[in-house]
């Protein structure tokens, strides 16, 4: 891709993503994701229902009238983006393929925690850690990273995810928000997942497609595993092989289920021919 056609595409991404961030998801954002606490601000003079615990008696006492403290949360948090960019996400049969629908998802986060003048990371995995950017602030460093989920060709198409909750729980000393972009066809991470969530605020987002769930009846055809390059004949006729297929899938959505609800983090389910919008909205006003 050349640097005209990418610049064009990171465009596009900001127009759309950035309009959503502004008008719905800042907001929903900030309320659902709180600062470590409140912070004095300043002093003013009592209004009638101010409560009565916050009176500056230092200050009333010098002015002979009642003043009270105000206090503001101190906002400033940290995001982390973790997105999976092994071969799987390269599949897609509707009108955008899993890493299309992950980038938008990625950017309208970063987006809305640029908003609330929040720190953005971001972590690009395989069965390795691909890519890390350590969190900054600002719209150039957003559209850095919009770029990298764009234009980013990783070493390897397999998937690990424990080497990426591992990489983040080391770099990361402090409280975290946590986002895991993947369709999340990964093994044995239910454990680390619970070590990571009882530090860090980690939500996993499950980006899939529909026609992964089901094997269609097509015959004899030849397939590739996405992750391994291995090409294979499948006799999509039978029963049994769609039937274990379909068993070997619903499985992997199970265990991600599992994994992060019982380890206390989050998990959204979307599908690319759903609204991400409405998905991450209904995400986010349930835990406000």
């Amino acid at each position: 891709m050349d640097t005209k056609e990418l610049l064009k595409k990171v465009r596009k991404i900001e127009i759309k993503t950035r309009r959503l961030s502004d008008h719905i998801f800042g907001g929903e954002y900030h309320s659902t994701f709180k600062g470590r606490g409140m912070t004095f601000s300043e002093v003013r003079q009592y209004n009638f229902g101010d409560d009565v615990r916050n009176i500056d008696w230092n200050v009333t006492a010098r002015y002979n009238e009642p003043y009270v403290k105000v206090f503001e949360e101190e906002r400033e948090l940290t995001m982390m983006l973790m997105v999976d960019v092994s071969g799987s996400e390269l599949f897609g049969t509707e009108n955008q393929f899993k890493n299309e629908v992950v980038t938008e998802i990625a950017a309208t986060l970063a987006f809305s925690a640029t908003q609330n003048n929040d720190k953005i990371g971001l972590i690009l995995f395989s069965d390795k850690v691909e890519l890390y950017i350590p969190p900054k602030k600002g719209r150039s460093h957003v559209l850095r990273i919009i770029r990298e989920l764009i234009e980013f060709k990783p070493g390897s198409k397999q998937t690990n995810l424990v080497e990426a909750l591992k990489f983040m729980q080391n770099v990361m000393k402090k409280k975290v928000i946590a986002f895991v972009l993947s369709d999340f066809i990964a093994d044995d991470y239910h454990q680390t997942m619970k070590i990571v969530a009882k530090k860090h605020d980690v939500t996993g987002i499950r980006v899939y497609d529909k026609r992964e769930e089901d094997i269609p009846n097509l015959g004899i055809v030849q397939m590739q595993d996405e992750e391994t390059g291995e090409l294979m004949l499948v006799n999509t006729s039978s029963k049994t092989v769609r039937k274990n297929y379909n068993k070997f899938y619903h499985e992997k959505a199970k265990y991600y289920k599992e994994s992060f609800t019982k380890s206390g983090a989050g998990a959204i389910d979307c599908r690319v021919d759903e609204s991400y919008v409405k998905k991450l909205l209904g995400y986010f006003k349930h835990r406000a």
